[in-house]
This record gives structure tokens, C-alpha cells and sequence, in this order.
């Protein structure tokens, strides 16, 4: 069953006409067209809703955010394995007892 999300590659704002596009199987420039008419005849009505919709789609839960750079998650990983093993290493110079 398709499920009502916010957009994660057609965004302006927050990706909720990228979403409404999806959703229905249309081209995304249409919805914003319908939407930026409904703005100038619904006197503020299509902003709240849009500000609801907002806040109220969820994200799509599959695929990785395309704001997020996948060279930092490895720069960050391959950070954290070296504090790691700088860690171990630390602890196994603390089980020589020698110098008492």
C-alpha cells in the first residue's frame, strides 16, 4: 500500500508538494502551480495547510537523506575504529605492572 510521505528528492521547502506529486503519480511543477493559485484565491487557508502538512507527513523511512554527504558517515566511521584501537592499545600498556 503507497503511503502519503514528504518527498526526499523533490523539495523546495520541506518536500510536502513533492510528496502530494509522488503520491498521485504527477509532475511536481503542476502541484506547485495548483497550489501557488489556490494561494492567491484561498486567502491564507493553502499556507496553514501546507504548515500543517508539514508538520503532520512523515519522512520517508527508506533510502539516506540526499543533504547528507556519505564521505562524512566514512570519515567519521574510520575516526571512531582509530580512537578504538588507540583505546586497546592504551589498555594494554596499562597491564604491565612493571614499573611498581
Amino acid at each position: 500500500m503507497k503511503k502519503l510521505t514528504k518527498s526526499r528528492n523533490d523539495r523546495m521547502v520541506s518536500g510536502v508538494l513533492g510528496g502530494i506529486a509522488e503520491y498521485f503519480g504527477i509532475d511536481s511543477t503542476l502541484v506547485r502551480i495548483v497550489y501557488a493559485i489556490a494561494i492567491l484565491f484561498g486567502y491564507g487557508a493553502p499556507v496553514v495547510l501546507y504548515i500543517v502538512l508539514a508538520i503532520l507527513m512523515p519522512e520517508p523511512t527508506s533510502g539516506q537523506s540526499p543533504y547528507r554527504n556519505r564521505n562524512y558517515s566514512g570519515y567519521y566511521k574510520n575516526q571512531r575504529e582509530k580512537k578504538r584501537k588507540e583505546a586497546e592499545k592504551v589498555d594494554k600498556d596499562d597491564d604491565n605492572w612493571s614499573d611498581f
